[in-house]
């Protein structure tokens, strides 16, 4: 029986080739679309879930509210790390991060240098906290002396190629000598933290034993108990943390009390963040690793089962719209003896066999689109085929999706009457009209959020390419690494100066994108107590006098920096926004201060003061993402010479690039040469609102042309049951024109209503998106009207066949019988 079956259902698809291949595009393309949306959806859930105990790990986060500062943190106090194990008994194992940057690394025997930009540094039970597969060494081993770390085997076949890396030496920055203690596996894809050396925190002691509870510089990770309530825990580090911050209050702060403070609406309070949340919800200020987002992935996936319902639903439309080319067919093998249940079984199996090639194709499609989408969304997805899960989960989904895509067709026309179907007086209802349409409206409905969802964010990406920052991007050269030319900086800087279409170049790691230094402190003007009302959280950039120039800063009062002065190293100058909050009044001397701090533990001093001058102001400027707000920012005369920014005027940068790394290899010819654009690198920041917009765009393709398929089917099923009212008004003497538009009415309708449906929640949906911006671009009316003209025109194009056809139509053929 099954052998009849299948043999019946391919003379059947053979026999309707285009429909047969709408199904199987459709299908396929829905199948393609939610397997590599389920594979991205998949590993963005898996994130640091492969940890033993991941569900009993945290992370310490902070938010700081003092006057008008606020601080949103993943960052802790240095003494907190230790603090855990010693006072709160919930507390299992404490792993405190360090984020270095980047370093240039060599072997002691090697000459050739390369710069790495993977370095953490980390407290000794890093790897029996998370777990990393340690590939060489012992885990308790690990970190606990100065100087040492693990690297990955990644980097230890590149600088031990051919032999053990254990017991050899790395240079860092040409000065400090790491001993190699371990190799470990690459991190897994599916990890936040993604580092290559894990240097021991005891190497970095002015640091990691800082006791200052208000300082913020690292990342900590706890492990609790199993019965420990996370609440509880949470409660005894902030009840340890007020002890800390009541001192300092009063020692700075006139002797005001916590209680005070608090209720003034100040607060510095810890939470909580779960390690397997961590990359999905994370939105600090800055963060030790890359992060996702969680409403992407939840929009994602609502594509994903979108998508595969849809085709299914086009596959039902299109089954019923062929169903008068069934029905004598069914007749006969009623008539012949045929139950009801052999009828349904025939065109279920049709349906499965049709799901199976579809499903086979989509896999196929998979194949050849999978890298292009990990390239797009800088992921690293594969198929599991060699998974027995996998190939169960692909012939389980064939399976039902094959029964539900032909479920409703195969009861649908297993129960014609044999007579009216031999008669030729099949009368199709229009009893499940009503359905079809709203799958169609449906479809749009979702076509049209879509064509609005991704112009919006390519309007608002648009918007910040073209914005006036405060300081100019374009042409800016940033040079790596100069630091590691030690005495000869300052030469090497005039002689690049020196090269043609060179027009200024300036040391400084503080730039106004995201991934360089940063480093803020709390300042308040100079003749007045510290208070909540007068306190200012500075950003701190220390760079050279050719900085406001070589960045393009408009200065609006004073002077810029003069290098041969020697008071200019206690003088500051303010953006406009860190001058008004100080309440500054243009005209007059103004000075700010802050404590001075003790070098061993890191905490501010009592009655000591670091006093400086306001000798300018400059514009505004966007340091970080156009989703926060400009803060206020100081510029001191105090190089930090990690970066040499270095702007030219002309186009040619292929020409100036030589000269600029002949000039490098003249100092520093052992030395890598690195370099990126400033323009590239503020770019860079908008990565993931790129990558969204390009994955909106084909995604919104996608299904405007699963929405064309649905289309394609309820015209085909309309010109069918329509044929014979097309065939006497033609007869009457209606005109084609007339017609057509009888004809496409109804799709206009449905458009209509989608449209109506659409906008709202459309409108809803991009001002919530765009609320995560301060500077944000004008969604106008205009937008919503031309998505609602182009789903018109893809409609209109769609049943254009059917409706063309219909029309043109000889009546004779469909009134022979009447």
């Amino acid at each position: 029986m099954l052998k009849n079956y299948l043999k019946i259902a391919w003379r059947n698809i053979r026999k309707h080739k285009l429909y047969s291949v709408i199904n199987v595009v459709g299908l396929s393309v829905g199948v393609a679309c939610t397997l590599i949306i389920s594979l991205f959806v998949i590993q963005e859930m898996s994130y640091d879930s492969f940890h033993k105990n991941s569900e009993n790990i945290y992370r310490t986060t902070r938010d700081i509210t003092v006057g008008d500062n606020y601080y949103h943190f993943a960052v802790s106090p240095a003494p907190l790390g230790p603090a855990l194990l010693e006072e709160v008994p919930e507390v299992k194992k404490s792993v405190r991060l360090r984020n270095v940057g980047t370093m240039v690394v060599k072997r002691p025997v090697a000459q050739q240098s390369f710069k790495e930009v993977s370095l953490v540094c980390a407290d000794s039970g890093f790897f029996d906290l998370f777990t990393f597969n340690l590939l060489e060494g012992q885990s308790k081993e690990q970190l606990k002396l100065p100087f040492t770390m693990a690297i990955s085997n990644t980097v230890a076949k590149k600088y031990f190629p051919n032999e053990s890396p254990i017991g050899k030496t790395l240079i860092l920055d040409g000065e400090d000598e790491y001993q190699i203690t371990g190799v470990f596996g690459d991190m897994p894809v599916n990890s936040h933290l993604q580092f290559d050396f894990v240097m021991s925190m005891s190497s970095i002691p002015d640091q990691a034993q800082n006791t200052n509870w208000t300082s913020n510089n690292f990342f900590t990770y706890f492990e609790i108990r199993e019965d420990a309530d996370p609440k509880a825990v949470i409660a005894k580090i902030n009840e340890m943390a007020d002890k800390e911050v009541a001192v300092v209050l009063q020692q700075y702060m006139d002797g005001k009390t916590l209680e005070e403070f608090r209720a003034e609406g100040n607060s510095m309070d810890f939470a909580l963040q779960p390690l397997e949340d961590i990359y999905l919800t994370s939105d600090f200020t800055f963060d030790i690793g890359k992060t996702g987002n969680r409403s992407y992935v939840v929009l994602f996936g609502f594509i994903a089962v979108f998508i595969i319902v849809l085709a299914c639903i086009n596959f039902m439309n299109l089954s019923t719209a062929r169903s008068t080319h069934r029905a004598k067919e069914v007749g006969v093998r009623k008539v012949l003896g045929s139950v009801k249940m052999n009828l349904i079984n025939q065109f279920l199996t049709e349906s499965i066999l049709i799901s199976l090639v579809s499903f086979i194709l989509g896999m196929f499609i998979v194949v050849l689109v999978l890298p292009y989408f990990n390239n797009l969304t800088d992921r690293q997805l594969s198929l599991p085929e060699s998974s027995p899960l996998f190939i169960a989960v692909i012939l389980l989904s064939t399976l039902v999706v094959g029964i539900l895509a032909g479920l409703y067709p195969a009861f649908y026309l297993s129960n014609f009457k044999p007579v009216e179907t031999l008669k030729g007086k099949l009368s199709i209802g229009t009893g499940n009209g009503f359905i079809r349409s709203g799958l169609v409206v449906f479809q749009f409905f979702i076509s049209i959020l879509l064509i609005i969802g991704t112009v919006s964010v390519y309007k608002q990406l648009r918007f910040i390419q073209d914005k006036k920052i405060g300081f100019e991007k374009d042409q800016v050269i940033l040079l790596q690494d100069p630091y590691m030319l030690e005495e000869q900086t300052r030469a090497f800087k005039e002689e690049v100066k020196n090269i043609p279409h060179v027009e200024s170049a300036s040391y400084s790691g503080f730039l106004p994108v995201s991934g360089y230094n940063r480093s803020d402190n709390t300042y308040w003007p100079d003749g007045e107590d510290a208070s909540e009302s007068n306190m200012v959280g500075l950003q701190i950039w220390r760079v050279d006098g050719d900085y406001v120039n070589t960045m393009g800063m408009e200065l609006l009062a004073g002077r810029n920096f003069n290098e041969q002065i020697a008071s200019d190293s206690s003088s500051v100058i303010l953006n406009k926004r860190a001058f008004q909050m100080f309440g500054f009044k243009e005209g007059e001397e103004n000075y700010i201060q802050t404590n001075a701090f003790d070098e061993e533990t890191g905490r501010p001093l009592t009655n000591i003061f670091e006093k400086y001058k306001v000798i300018g102001t400059i514009e505004d400027f966007h340091y970080e993402s156009m989703k926060q707000n400009i803060g206020p920012v100081g510029l001191f005369l105090a190089p930090s010479r990690s970066v040499l920014s270095i702007k030219v005027d002309t186009d040619n940068f292929s020409e100036t690039l030589a000269q600029l790394e002949a000039v490098w290899k003249k100092f520093g010819p052992n030395l890598p040469f690195n370099y990126t654009f400033l323009d590239e690198d503020f770019g860079n920041m908008y990565n993931s609102e790129l990558r969204l917009a390009q994955v909106f765009s084909i995604f919104a393709g996608l299904a405007i042309f699963i929405g064309c398929l649905g289309l394609f089917a309820l015209a085909s099923f309309m010109a069918e049951q329509k044929a014979k009212e097309i065939g006497i008004r033609k007869v009457l003497g209606a005109s084609v024109n007339s017609i057509l538009l009888m004809f496409s009415k109804q799709f206009t309708k449905l458009v209509i209503i989608a449209f109506l449906l659409a906008v709202p929640l459309a409108w809803w949906g991009i001002n919530s998106w765009l609320g995560n911006y301060s500077y944000r671009v004008e969604i106008g009316w205009e937008l919503y009207l031309i998505a609602g003209l182009i789903a018109f025109a893809i409609a209109w194009f769609t049943v254009s066949y059917h409706s063309i056809r219909a029309a043109i139509s000889n009546p004779i053929k469909s009134l022979k019988d009447e």
